[in-house]
């Protein structure tokens, strides 16, 4: 006879196998998804890498340009990071530094006119690089991951601009 004190430890086991294997799966996609959009952007020729697609993409969500504090807080990176990734996009003529009208001794960052096309056509990259992660699956299971990737962030990801 089974020690019945025994079926939930091996449940418990299996359940936890089956965790390790979502997880593991969950990096490999992710992974998968970073190096197909990271392809597609280089693809747009528009001499952008993915952290800087990202900044543009979060400059657009402010109705003022932002101080690059602000841009370091909404990135979670340090501000360090937010300083380079200006200067590389400044030197592209995507963002300029403008003084702040309220205080000289702050710089906000906005984007310039080919920073804002460069947003569209960065979309279409995103686009097309979901199109292609997306294609073994039918329309019924992209709802349903839809559905999942909702239920996973809980709500608490801000939903994207359409502009974005």
């Amino acid at each position: 006879m089974t020690d019945p004190a025994s079926a939930p430890v091996s449940a418990t086991a299996s359940a936890s196998d089956a965790d390790g294997l979502l997880a593991e799966q969950l990096l490999r996609f992710t992974r998968r998804v970073h190096r197909i959009q990271k392809r597609h952007i280089e693809q747009s020729g528009l001499g952008v890498t993915p952290a800087q697609s990202r900044l543009l993409r979060t400059l657009a969500h402010y109705s003022a340009p932002p101080r690059m504090a602000d841009l370091a807080e909404r990135l979670e990176v340090v501000p360090r990071a937010v300083t380079t990734l200006v200067d590389g996009l400044e030197a592209n003529g995507k963002v300029r530094r403008v003084p702040d009208p309220t205080n000289r001794r702050v710089i906000r960052i906005e984007l310039t006119e080919d920073g804002l096309k460069s947003l569209g056509e960065l979309r279409e990259a995103r686009r097309s690089a979901a199109a292609e992660i997306l294609a073994p699956l039918r329309v019924d299971q992209r709802e349903a991951f839809g559905t999942l990737l909702d239920a996973l962030l809980g709500g608490d990801a801000e939903k994207p601009k359409k502009h974005c």
